[in-house]
């Protein structure tokens, strides 16, 4: 495992003697917008393994995505090479379908601690709900990014995350999204708390969400990347493009259904990913990046 590898996989040139806010920034930037958040792997009948190494050659020398455990797995080996003081924290993603958060973490994010504040860091989120700049931890402030406006809560110990959602101007509307979902004013993304988490509390999801029948990773497959002003994302067949803030406060959408024959090309051409084995694509309750 090579920092310098690494740096060249996320394209990214800048310094990275001081550990500081504008380095941590720019490197996460860059993460994001080279590496999907992605879980190919159980399509193609791979196992998903919570290993640094495995992870590592992977992201870095395949050229491959992750889903929340890889990407911020790897991204905390960076930042600690580096000289951050990373935590690991276990958060509960929120269900929409169910208005509601499941009873254990199934969700890998980092605490940062950062001249005398607190950060949080989140590589593995992906769709329209990756943040793009570390997050201050602080309740009740809204705090503006380019893909809208995010905002910790907190209540008796336990932190929540949300995103107020902006209007969709979709160019094809036969494929846009359920109205439930477009008239959300709000989205609640996950919570957890401050309790410092080890990695071998998040083998037991790790293993679960790639074999759960009613797993959302089992019955779908997700890719998507961040790009300079919006995100790609292929759910099933369904390749979305979103342009953030296209224009009064609204995001622009244009949606497609691909082909099978489509597939193989679309995920080299838009998210750099070559698979190693036949990839299945499935989206079995019709699921969107919104």
């Amino acid at each position: 495992m090579d920092i310098k590898e690494y740096f060249a996989r996320i394209s990214y040139w800048g310094s990275h003697n001081k550990p500081d806010m504008r380095t941590m920034s720019d490197i996460f930037q860059h993460h994001i917008r080279a590496i999907p958040y992605e879980n190919l792997s159980i399509h193609c009948g791979e196992s998903i393994e919570l290993d640094l190494e495995a992870i590592y050659n992977k992201i870095v020398r395949k050229k491959r995505g992750g889903w929340c455990l890889e990407n911020n797995y790897l991204l905390s080996w960076v930042l600690k090479t580096l000289g951050y003081d990373i935590t690991f924290l276990g958060g509960k993603v929120y269900v929409p379908e169910h208005g509601a958060y499941p009873d254990d973490i199934n969700h890998l994010l980092l605490q940062v601690k950062l001249d005398g504040k607190s950060y949080v860091l989140d590589a593995g989120f992906g769709m329209v709900y990756q943040m793009w700049q570390p997050m201050e931890l602080i309740s009740g402030t809204d705090q503006p990014q380019t893909p809208g406006v995010f905002r910790f809560r907190e209540e008796s110990g336990t932190w929540y995350l949300e995103k107020v959602k902006r209007k969709h101007w979709i160019l094809n509307p036969d494929t846009s999204t359920p109205e439930k979902v477009e008239n959300e004013v709000c989205r609640p993304l996950y919570i957890f708390t401050l309790q410092p988490r080890d990695l071998e509390e998040f083998r037991g999801c790790n293993a679960h969400l790639q074999t759960a029948p009613d797993s959302p990773f089992v019955t779908k497959s997700i890719c998507s990347l961040q790009t300079a002003d919006g995100v790609w994302a292929l759910v099933g067949w369904k390749l979305t493009e979103i342009k953030f803030n296209y224009r009064d406060n609204t995001d622009l959408v244009e949606i497609r259904i691909l082909a099978d024959e489509e597939i193989e090309k679309t995920l080299k051409e838009k998210f750099n990913i070559t698979l190693d084995k036949k990839f299945v694509p499935s989206n079995k309750k019709g699921w969107s990046p919104f």
